[in-house]
């Protein structure tokens, strides 16, 4: 089974080349790589183009685009564009941040495992972050879910979902959209990605809103998304989170902002998340 990779990166000097040690050092190596220069101010495209001279499945191009980082927008803009670029045929399409360390055979049982199942359409391991010199679980999300900085699409999964969607959420919409076409998805515990720098540690201010923007393009609705309100806010152990998702799931309301799904897939994400509640309280 073969594999690409896009890399969205923005000013990932500090990172990039532990990332591109651990896929150069895969056991199964992918069909291509091709990494995104997002505009970047740092030393990312020098250290990028020394990797490109010495691997010919490695592209480097580059986006002119905003510096200011936004969740969700950039890095999807990003490796939309880095998607023109991919030339060869491939079965799993992956995107992947650039400030990861990945054990040596994460594509190779990434693969192995959609081969041993034809209807699984994603499939991904789990963060771990550095904490007083242990790396232990960056533990945001349920355990089902696989999280947005290292993606793996089978690509028939890939193509009906819409490829992934330039906005706040695009790592949640893809997943239940991919449940709404009847195709699983699996984590594998066994496999530990070390996630280099912590999630949203550059976001902009204005970003705090965006989480309860997606909630509401979703098609949520309001209470599920003050359940997931106080759940996300009580992960990242800040209570004030929550009034600001709030104000976001209410600003886009009032802006009818347009919904990432459709009205029949809304009624199916609204009935998934209520089946989970509800299973986790009973």
């Amino acid at each position: 089974m073969k594999y690409v990779i896009i890399m969205p990166a923005y000013n990932e000097s500090e990172y990039i080349k532990q990332t591109l040690d651990s896929i150069c050092n895969q056991t199964l190596l992918p069909e291509q790589l091709i990494v995104v220069n997002d505009n970047s101010t740092d030393q990312t495209a020098e250290i990028v183009t020394t990797y490109c001279e010495q691997y010919t499945w490695i592209k480097l191009i580059t986006k002119p685009s905003e510096q200011i980082h936004l969740p969700g927008s950039k890095v999807i803009q990003a490796f939309n564009y880095g998607l023109e670029y991919l030339n060869v045929p491939f079965d799993v399409i992956v995107k992947l941040d650039a400030d990861l360390i990945l054990p040596l055979t994460y594509f190779e049982t990434i693969t192995e495992t959609f081969i041993q199942d034809a209807t699984l359409g994603m499939v991904g391991g789990f963060a771990y972050i550095e904490k007083e010199g242990q790396w232990v679980l960056e533990n945001l999300t349920d355990k089902d879910h696989i999280r947005g900085a290292f993606k793996a699409y089978r690509k028939a999964c890939f193509e009906q979902i819409g490829g992934l969607q330039p906005a706040m959420g695009w790592d949640t919409v893809d997943e239940l959209l991919c449940r709404f076409y009847n195709w699983k998805i699996q984590t594998i515990s066994s496999l530990h990605i070390k996630h280099l720098k912590p999630t949203g540690a550059r976001y902009d201010k204005k970003a705090r809103y965006k989480q309860g923007e997606a909630f509401y393009r979703l098609h949520y609705g309001f209470l599920i998304t003050a359940i997931a309100a106080i759940k996300l806010a009580t992960k990242k152990k800040k209570p004030y989170l929550f009034i600001d998702y709030l104000k976001g799931f209410f600003k886009a309301q009032k802006e009818q902002q347009p919904y990432l799904v459709t009205t029949e897939q809304g009624q199916f994400i609204r009935t998934y998340r209520w089946k989970k509640i509800k299973a986790k309280l009973f």
